[in-house]
């Protein structure tokens, strides 16, 4: 099994609930985060003062797939994120040793 987590610009979200589900993904976790990568944030002005805003707003999407469905997955964020733009977003693909469902106690791609 592995855990997919995707970062994403926040516009992005329902484009890419929406193609995961169409994936086969039937759940998902999803956080407000921030960060930055080659953008490095950006300059703003406020009543006349300029400031530095470092970390920009984005999304964090992290779902876990038998490992035959991660090109699936990794396709359809691709698709369905991509602006062509900088900041854009990451994948992030990691294996998982285990997982178990806490209600059933069941473990492995069950739990799943």
């Amino acid at each position: 099994m592995k855990k997919i987590e995707i970062i994403i610009k926040p516009f992005k979200l329902e484009d890419v609930k929406d193609a995961l589900v169409e994936a086969g993904i039937t759940g998902m976790s999803v956080y407000d985060v921030k960060g930055y990568g080659r953008q490095q944030g950006h300059s703003e002005l406020y009543r006349g003062a300029e400031y530095v805003v470092d970390f920009l707003p984005k999304i964090k999407i992290d779902v876990v797939v038998k490992d035959e469905m991660v090109e699936t997955v990794i396709n359809a964020v691709v698709n369905s994120a991509k602006t062509g733009k900088i900041g854009d977003g990451k994948i992030f693909v990691s294996s998982l040793d285990e997982v178990v469902r806490i209600r059933t106690e069941e473990r492995g791609s069950e739990a799943v």
